[in-house]
């Protein structure tokens, strides 16, 4: 697989309190495209702030944020939002749907960047929803939604924009086993059948066993990256049967 994402020498640092907080220092690290991988750490190992820089969302103190091809450190706030849009979906631990839309309404949300027209919008909406298993809740709001379903909208919402990456923080925190165990077997799905590169920010180890790689970070620092020998063997075994 080519290399999707190359962090050089990244360094990102807050002040708080009147104190300056390191969260990450001259980390490297470099992620294959197609490939599915948890990010794992203590609080305050820099999992989320890693996440917001491969995101687009922040920016390095110093160092190089290359993803695609594209140095996002070197962009402008114009250039980073359009640039979001165009491949990146993000799935949190709080749903963050708007509670006065449906579920359709709230994947479409997205799309009203894009030069699509409304039937095209909604056309796209349905079919991430039908990919998420929830094409008979699409009228739905969110508190007609369990939890669980809920999330599954909104990764409808992150995949209805076809982005390269879908990056996922926390997804699961707020869900029972049984929901969270769904949503992580979607993510798997995303990634095995359709090639998206997930990144997955979670503390649960059951979680993290459905990714290829467990990238593990500790005090702003690559620790190692350990394979998932299970989700490799799958993951090689499906290469060989479409071969």
């Amino acid at each position: 697989m080519a290399s999707l994402i190359d962090l050089r020498k990244v360094s990102r640092s807050y002040e708080r309190g009147g104190e300056r907080l390191d969260v990450l220092s001259d980390l490297d690290l470099q992620m294959e495209e197609g490939a599915f991988y948890a990010l794992m750490g203590p609080s305050g190992s820099g999992k989320t702030t890693l996440l917001n820089l491969l995101g687009g969302i922040d920016q390095p103190d110093s160092g190089e944020v290359i993803v695609g091809g594209e140095d996002l450190a070197a962009m402008s706030n114009k250039e980073l939002a359009q640039w979001r849009a165009d491949n990146v979906g993000f799935v949190f631990q709080g749903f963050n749907l708007l509670s006065v839309l449906t579920a359709r309404e709230n994947v479409e949300l997205p799309l009203q960047l894009s030069p699509l027209s409304k039937k095209d919008r909604r056309r796209q909406a349905e079919q991430a929803l039908d990919l998420v298993g929830l094409a008979d809740r699409m009228d739905h709001k969110p508190r007609e939604l369990s939890g669980g379903q809920e999330q599954r909208v909104a990764i409808a919402r992150a995949i209805a924009v076809d982005p390269t990456i879908v990056l996922a923080d926390e997804p699961t925190g707020d869900l029972d086993r049984a929901s969270a165990d769904q949503v992580l077997e979607l993510l798997q799905r995303l990634n095995r059948e359709m090639g998206k590169t997930i990144l997955l920010v979670t503390h649960d180890p059951m979680a993290a066993d459905h990714a290829r790689q467990i990238v593990h970070l500790d005090k702003g620092k690559l620790g190692r990256i350990d394979e998932n020998p299970q989700e490799a063997k799958a993951t090689s075994g499906m290469a060989e049967a479409e071969s």
